[in-house]
C-alpha cells in the first residue's frame, strides 16, 4: 500500500496529547517539532497542582533538558508556542474540561495521543481503575465527537499479557468485563473492591497489568466508529539516539538502580543474569507511536483495521535483539568508576543476586548497615537522614517487583518491523523503529553517563573532582574491607581462645561470604 511521507501527513494536524509532561509525553512533544516543525498546535491535557496552575506546569515543561538540542535551533520559540496547555484531569468525568474546551478541542483536533496512566504497581484497584481504565474510557468517547478525527493512538504495555509467556501483537480475550469494573468501582466501597482486588484480577499479577489489558479492550471496541491504533513499549528506557544517546529523566528501571549505585548506596540487586529483560530505549517508543498513528489513519476505508482488530505494535527487545545482565554486569561496575559522580556518598560497586531470599540477607549486611552508620552521621551533622527509610522502601516493593524480575517474557514484533518496511527511506532514517541493531553494551554506557548528567545534574565540569573523590573512596573501602575482615579473624581468635594465626578460617569464610552474597 502507498502511504504520504509522514512528515506530509502530520503537515497542519492538530495534536491532543495527555500525559505530556510525563518521561514519554515530553520525548513526543520534543520529536514532533524537531522533526515535523510544521506540525499544527500541541494541545496537552494538564491538571492544575498545589500552588501550580497549569502556565507554571507548561513552563517547567518547556525547561525540560529533553528541548536541550531543539533549543539551539533557529525559530524555537516559535516551536514552543504549539504547545497549547488544556485544563483537565484524566480522572474526571469528560477530563475535568470546560464546555469551551471540549467544543475546541473537537473542533480543531486531528490526532488524539494517549499517554497518560498511572503506571506504580502498588496502587490499589479503585485508583488504577479510574486512571487508566475510565480516563480511557473518556478519552475514546472525546475522541468519537471529534469532528475530522484521523487517528487515535493508544499507549498501553507489553505486560497487558504478562498472564502469558508469549505474546503476539492482538488483542486476547479480556480478563473481565470493562464495564462492569467500571460500575464496581462507582458503587462499591473503595475498602470492599480493594479487598476484594486479587480475586477480581484473576492471574494478572497486578492493578495496572488489569486495568490497561481492560483499557485496550475499550479502545478496540471503538474501532469501527474511529481510527484506532495501540503500542505497547516493555520497559521503556533512556533514548538509543535522539535527542541525545543516553537522555532520560525517568527514575524507572535500570536508570533508577543505576542512579542508585553510582551514589554508592544500592549495592546490591535481585536479578536473575541468564533471563532475558525485555528493555525499550524511549526514542524508538515516540517514533512508533509516530509511525503506528500514520499507518492507522491511512488504512483504507473499507478495511480499517488489521485482522479485524485495532492495530497493535509490539515496542519490544526479546524477540529481536534479547538483553541479558549477564551481557553487561562485568563492564558496569567499570562504567561507574569511569564516570563517578562529586555526590557519591560510597565507593559504587553492584552485585546481582539470583533470588530474593540471597538479596534479603545481602541487604541486611551491605545496604542497612552502612544506612544506619550514615544516617546517623547525618543526623547528628544537622542533616535529614534518608538512606534507611529509602531501603526499607525498596524492600518493600521487591514484593510487587518480584513477578517481573524473576519472570521471562516474550513479546512478538514482527508487526512492528513489517512497518518500518512500509516507511519511506527517509522516513526510516528519521522515525527508526527497528532495535535489531541496537548492541547493549555501548548503549548502558551512554544511559550511565545519562543518569550522571540528567538524574544527578553532574556535567562534564565535575568529572575531574569525582574521579579524585572516587580514589578517596576506593581507599577508605579497602580500609573498611580490611577491618571488618581482621576484626571477625580477631574475634573468633578471643572467643575460643586459640592463635590468631589459626583461625585463618574466619577471614576465609568472610571473604567467600562477600564473594557470593
Amino acid at each position: 500500500m502507498t502511504y504520504e511521507t509522514v512528515k506530509t501527513f502530520y503537515t497542519n494536524k492538530n495534536i491532543f496529547l495527555t500525559g505530556g509532561s510525563g518521561f514519554v509525553g515530553v520525548s513526543y512533544i520534543e520529536k514532533v517539532l524537531r522533526s515535523m516543525p510544521d506540525v499544527g498546535n500541541i494541545f496537552i491535557l494538564l491538571r492544575p497542582r498545589k500552588g501550580q496552575g497549569i502556565q507554571e506546569r507548561l513552563d517547567t515543561i518547556k525547561n525540560n533538558s529533553v528541548f536541550d538540542v531543539l533549543r539551539t535551533s533557529e525559530g524555537f520559540d516559535e516551536l514552543l508556542n504549539k504547545i497549547k496547555p488544556v485544563c483537565g484531569d484524566i480522572s474526571e468525568e469528560n477530563l475535568g474540561l470546560s464546555d469551551d474546551d471540549f467544543k475546541m478541542l473537537c473542533d480543531n483536533v486531528n490526532i488524539v495521543v494517549h499517554c497518560a496512566a498511572t503506571l506504580d504497581f502498588e496502587t490499589d484497584l479503585k485508583t488504577a481503575v479510574i486512571v487508566n481504565l475510565m480516563g480511557t474510557k473518556s478519552i475514546v468517547e472525546l475522541s468519537k465527537k471529534i469532528k475530522n478525527l484521523q487517528c487515535l493512538l493508544h499507549v498501553s504495555s507489553a505486560y497487558v499479557n504478562s498472564n502469558k509467556n508469549y505474546a503476539m501483537e492482538k488483542i486476547y480475550d479480556a480478563p473481565a468485563n470493562y464495564n462492569d469494573i467500571i460500575n464496581y468501582t462507582k458503587t462499591m466501597d473503595a475498602e470492599k473492591l480493594n479487598s476484594g482486588a486479587e480475586k477480581i484480577m484473576g492471574d494478572h499479577i497486578n492493578t495496572y497489568t488489569f486495568t490497561k489489558a481492560l483499557a485496550e479492550h475499550v479502545v478496540n471496541d471503538a474501532r469501527n466508529i474511529i481510527r484506532t491504533c495501540i503500542v505497547r513499549p516493555s520497559m521503556i528506557v533512556a533514548a538509543w539516539k535522539e535527542p541525545v544517546e543516553g537522555w532520560t529523566v525517568s527514575k524507572n528501571g535500570p536508570q533508577g538502580f543505576i542512579m542508585g549505585a553510582s551514589k554508592g548506596v544500592v549495592r546490591r540487586l535481585p536479578v536473575n543474569k541468564s533471563l532475558i529483560y525485555d528493555y525499550i530505549p524511549v526514542d524508538v517508543v515516540i517514533n512508533t507511536m509516530i509511525a503506528g498513528t500514520w499507518f492507522s489513519a491511512q488504512l483504507p476505508d473499507s478495511t480499517p483495521t488489521v485482522d479485524g482488530q485495532t492495530p497493535i505494535f509490539h515496542c519490544t527487545t526479546s524477540t529481536c535483539n534479547p538483553f541479558r545482565w549477564n551481557d553487561i554486569s562485568s563492564i558496569l561496575t567499570t562504567t561507574l568508576h569511569n564516570y563517578p559522580i562529586r555526590g557519591a556518598v560510597w565507593y559504587p560497586n553492584i552485585k546481582f543476586l539470583p533470588n530474593l531470599f540471597m538479596y534479603w540477607i545481602s541487604s541486611a549486611i551491605f545496604h542497612f548497615i552502612p544506612a544506619y552508620i550514615l544516617d546517623f552521621v547525618t543526623k547528628i551533622s544537622g542533616g535529614r537522614p534518608i538512606l534507611v527509610r529509602l531501603h526499607k522502601n525498596v524492600n518493600r516493593s521487591l514484593s510487587k517487583l518480584a513477578p517481573f524480575i524473576f519472570n521471562e517474557w516474550k513479546f512478538d514484533n514482527a508487526r512492528t518491523l513489517r512497518l518500518q518496511e512500509e516507511l519511506s527511506v527517509d522516513d526510516q532514517s528519521v522515525f527508526y523503529i527497528d532495535p535489531t541493531s541496537l548492541n547493549w553494551t555501548p548503549y548502558f554506557i551512554n544511559l550511565t553517563l545519562g543518569v550522571r548528567k540528567y538524574l544527578h545534574k553532574e556535567g562534564d565540569k565535575t568529572m575531574k573532582q569525582a574521579l579524585k573523590k572516587n580514589f578517596m573512596l576506593m581507599l577508605a573501602n579497602t580500609g573498611v574491607q580490611l577491618l571488618v575482615v581482621t576484626g571477625i579473624w580477631y574475634l573468633s581468635s578471643f572467643i575460643t581462645g586459640t592463635p590468631f594465626l589459626s583461625n585463618y578460617w574466619a577471614a576465609l569464610i568472610v571473604i567467600i561470604f562477600g564473594y557470593v552474597f
